[in-house]
């Protein structure tokens, strides 16, 4: 028998991997601990400890507003980043506020209960799906970045829950509320995958004047003090006002319309979105450029 001696050298064929900066992983790290806590509060929403599952949601979309900046902070976006936010978004989002409002009242209403709770998981899903798949375009006005098109899934999700706010506040939870939340369900749903112009508030916060820098402190730190000791009284005051908002972006997004239209009928040209920040959809339906999308990193 005659033995070959092992050579050495590596395999030209072997394949090699490419070194990740841990920096890098900071986003998805985010994303997935967001996800962890939507998934905790399907849980306590089965085992009946609703104020904490309402918690876990409140926390998922804290995390949610910040995995995107961070990603884009650490130069850290990717396609990989972008489908995993989309997948934690429509578990955090969708599928577990559809729950909770089932295991809390929807349940009596049997057949028709589980429908509106899957019509709400579903439009979160489409919403999602939609946002994901629209295309770029490079005509849209510098001014349509400030708008989504219909409500996002976190703030459908924070608002849909708009029943259990008031029911802790001491609203009885009789049959006329539960079909009042069948109802409020089926039009948070709709207005998700609506085209319905909606402030988007992406470019609130990334730059803050040299004098608002305590001022800010003092108003964050107020907010979550606000949060803890009074969490039902600001949540339902938070998504009454929210709702009370959407006229209002709707009207301030014909307004720009018109602005154009008279400014493109006197003959002047437009500023591109070029000669500003990068923009969202002109038009309901239309893409956002991709510093707006929540791409993240491999």
């Amino acid at each position: 028998m005659v033995f070959q001696p092992i050579d050495p050298t590596p395999s030209p064929r072997r394949r090699r991997f490419k070194a990740i900066p841990v920096r890098t992983l900071v986003p998805n790290l985010i994303t997935l601990l967001a996800l962890c806590a939507g998934l905790t509060s399907i849980r306590l929403a089965i085992e009946s400890k609703l104020e904490w599952a309402l918690a876990a949601i409140v926390f998922a979309a804290l995390l949610d507003g910040i995995d995107g900046r961070v990603a884009r902070m650490l130069k850290g976006t990717s396609k990989f980043g972008a489908e995993l936010d989309s997948l934690a978004d429509f578990v955090n989002f969708g599928v577990a506020p559809a729950l909770i409002l089932y295991f809390w009242g929807l349940h009596d209403l049997k057949s028709a209960g589980w429908i509106v709770a899957l019509v709400f998981a579903i439009c979160a899903g489409l919403r999602l799906a939609r946002f994901n798949v629209m295309a770029d375009d490079p005509d849209a006005p510098a001014w349509a970045g400030n708008f989504f098109t219909g409500i996002p899934a976190p703030a459908g999700a924070l608002t849909v829950l708009l029943p259990i706010y008031l029911y802790f506040l001491g609203v009885p939870n009789g049959s006329v509320t539960i079909w009042l939340t069948f109802l409020y369900t089926l039009v948070i749903a709709l207005l998700m995958v609506s085209r319905l112009p909606v402030f988007s508030g992406k470019r609130v916060g990334k730059r803050v004047p040299p004098e608002m820098v305590l001022p800010v402190f003092v108003a964050v730190v107020l907010l979550v003090a606000l949060l803890i000791s009074y969490p039902w009284e600001v949540l339902s005051a938070g998504a009454v006002l929210y709702l009370a908002c959407l006229p209002l972006g709707w009207l301030s997004y014909r307004k720009h319309q018109r602005q154009d239209a008279l400014t493109a009928a006197a003959g002047v040209p437009t500023a591109s979105p070029a000669s500003s920040e990068p923009a969202s959809p002109a038009e309901p339906g239309q893409a956002p450029r991709a510093d707006d999308r929540p791409a993240r990193l491999n």
